[in-house]
């Protein structure tokens, strides 16, 4: 909670309140301390006709010059809109009076409101016709409904002898609304002379005027010559309710340009003191610069490839103008550099030439003062030229070779050696030995060179490693299925050092490409014939130091449909797992049928035997006519193997089968 500082008019209930303007003079008072005065006061009618009170025993009767001691009246506190309740007094009870006139006074006017004739009352003509009415037996008057311009002077007069008048001071409140507050949006300049507009606060809808008080941080601020000045005003509404309005000038310093600043409205109520705080508000402050200096991002340790800020900073407030320099390493003068208007040098993708030293300065365009910050180096780590020694390396299988690796940087590196195709680590540290080297052993090697102590520095060198000897291929030969008269693509693949060539024994359309340093592919598109069936495709790869080849025999399949066919031949199908060959499925045997044929051709051979046999011993009249008398004595007989017959090789004339009750015997009549 806040501090509140309420003033001494607030401390308990006042028979006036005074509105303070920024002189601190008082500019209103109460309408009652005008009417009546303090301690003695006129008898209220005095000179004036009409039903006005009259005078009692003890005191001066009406039109009689005179002044009398009249006690205080009696204090009534209500809220607006409420209903404020007077009593007559304890010694006005029923039998004492038979007839009460109630009055209201206001400048110094009594005016007749209300009678009250045997417990029944009557409102006059006027303001307060349709609100009063009565209470407690007639004793007590009602008025509802309370405004502001009730706050007065209410008279209760009885008839009867002896009777004395009693007096009420009716006092109204209202809370105001929550205060509002609007901050100068412009600024203050701590050069100014003069105290300048800071806030204005505004409390609407109270009643008495409520107290403005002004807070910085939490202080409240009191009047100081030409340093703080507080302007207060306030109108009066149609309601009236007053709405003050409070303007707080100061002349503000450096110091508070983070000050906060708020105001509270104290007011009165029925129930005591209270107060409202409007929310806290900040000024911009402007002040001219004292210091200028350089920020980095990102901070720490920067490498070769980070997007640097060197940012040019200041403590006033508009910022100076800024620009900054690096030395030339050369003439060692500082040597402007393409800053943005925010005095920001922005490296996208910073390399070992942005180290160097950096200056900020800052023209302050008020002033013209120019000031200067601190050097300050800016350190790029790097790591480059990494090589790897030989460049080239070759050797014969069965050998051993040894790798080094450098770089440059500017910290301690550390060396870490990769298997290109695997990623695998094969060992740390600049040099690499590889021992009893075969064909396996070709190929990528990268050497990582890296700053353990700034995170993601590194750079690396890949190198190839040949391995001599004569082109090498997995497969001697292989088997395809193709179909006739279709266009045929057929792929091989070589490697070795010296680079292999390949060529083919076949005509057609050939394309070479080179799978890396030491293997190169070779497609052949070629349209499938007869001849080409015949003889196969053979893949020659060859280089200085030999040559090696593979086959491709070529088989008709019946079962697949016309189209482009693509075979490959990879060096590496059977010996590592950097290619890999695609087979093509086997043709399906064919061996029942060539069973079958087989055997019929050994029953015709073994029959035709049998034959020449009998024609060998003249026993088959072939070209020669028997005697008629033999020629029904002369009978052969042949028996036919039972699988002939199944076979369908035996069979009528017309390629009728025999009867199942045929037991597979022939008889030729040679007698005809």
């Amino acid at each position: 909670m806040r501090p509140s500082f309420l003033g001494p008019q607030h401390q308990a209930p006042c028979a006036h309140a005074t509105l303070f303007s920024a002189s601190l003079q008082p500019v209103f008072e109460y309408p009652w301390e005008q009417e009546w005065g303090r301690g003695r006061r006129l008898q209220p009618g005095a000179g004036r006709g009409g039903a006005e009170p009259t005078g009692t025993s003890g005191e001066l009767s009406s039109g009689v010059p005179g002044v009398a001691e009249q006690p205080e009246p009696e204090l009534v506190e209500v809220e607006v809109g409420s209903t404020a309740l007077l009593k007559c007094g304890p010694s006005h009870s029923q039998g004492n009076f038979s007839h009460v006139d109630w009055f209201s006074v206001h400048k110094e006017k009594p005016t007749l409101i209300f009678r009250v004739y045997q417990d029944h009352g009557q409102s006059e003509p006027g303001e307060y016709q349709h609100r009063l009415s009565l209470q407690d037996k007639g004793t007590t008057l009602a008025l509802t409904h309370v405004t502001p311009q009730d706050e007065r002077i209410f008279l209760c007069q009885g008839k009867r002898p002896r009777s004395q008048d009693h007096r009420f001071q009716l006092r109204v409140y209202k809370a105001p609304e929550e205060p509002s507050i609007q901050a100068n949006a412009l600024g203050i300049s701590v050069n100014s002379r003069e105290p300048e507009e800071v806030a204005t606060c505004v409390g609407r809808n109270g009643y008495p005027i409520p107290q403005v008080i002004w807070y910085k941080n939490g202080r409240p601020l009191k009047e100081e010559k030409n340093r703080v000045h507080i302007q207060s005003s306030q109108i009066v509404e149609s309601s009236g309710l007053y709405t003050v309005q409070s303007i707080l000038k100061a002349q503000l310093l450096k110091e508070d340009k983070d000050a906060q600043f708020y105001c509270e409205l104290n007011y009165r109520l029925p129930s005591g003191n209270h107060m409202k705080e409007s929310g806290e508000v900040s000024v911009p402050v402007f002040y001219p610069a004292e210091k200028v200096w350089l920020e980095v991002e990102p901070m720490g340790m920067l490498k070769e490839g980070d997007r640097v800020e060197i940012r040019c900073l200041a403590d006033g407030n508009p910022p100076p103008h800024f620009s900054i320099s690096k030395q030339n390493l050369s003439t060692r003068e500082m040597v402007e550099e393409a800053a943005d208007d925010n005095g920001v040098l922005i490296l996208k993708s910073a390399h070992k030439e942005h180290s160097g030293l950096y200056e900020c300065q800052g023209l302050d365009l008020e002033t013209m003062a120019l000031l200067s910050s601190d050097q300050q180096e800016l350190l790029v780590n790097y790591v480059s030229n990494v090589w790897v020694s030989p460049a080239a390396p070759e050797s014969q299988e069965g050998s051993n070779l040894t790798l080094t690796c450098g770089a440059e940087s500017n910290q301690a590196l550390e060396f870490q050696w990769l298997r290109e195709k695997t990623g695998e680590v094969l060992g740390k540290g600049p040099v690499l030995q590889l021992h009893n080297l075969n064909r396996k052993a070709g190929g990528g090697y990268r050497c990582v060179a890296s700053v353990p102590n700034v995170p993601g520095l590194n750079s690396t060198q890949l190198i190839n490693v040949a391995i001599l000897g004569p082109p090498w291929v997995a497969l001697k030969e292989r088997k395809m299925q193709v179909q006739e008269n279709t266009m045929l693509n057929l792929s091989c693949e070589a490697s070795g050092h010296p680079r292999p060539s390949i060529s083919w024994t076949v005509g057609g359309m050939a394309n070479e490409q080179d799978q890396d340093p030491q293997s190169v592919l070779s497609i052949l598109s070629v349209l499938v014939t007869p001849e080409l069936l015949e003889t196969g495709v053979e893949c020659v790869a060859s280089n200085s130091l030999g040559k090696n080849s593979t086959i491709i025999f070529l088989e008709l399949d019946s079962n697949r449909t016309t189209g482009l066919i693509t075979s490959t031949v990879s060096p590496y199908a059977k010996t590592n797992s950097t290619s890999t060959e695609k087979k093509l499925p086997e043709p399906k045997s064919k061996g029942v049928v060539i069973v079958a044929v087989t055997v019929c051709l050994l029953v015709l051979a073994v029959l035709g035997a049998v034959l020449y046999f009998f024609y060998k011993k003249g026993k088959l009249p072939c070209g020669r006519t028997l005697p008629p008398s033999r020629k029904s004595e002369f009978v052969v007989e042949v028996k036919s193997d039972k699988r002939l017959e199944d076979m369908g090789l035996l069979q009528g004339s017309n390629g009728d089968k025999r009867a199942p009750g045929d037991q597979g015997e022939k008889y030729i009549d040679l007698r005809h």
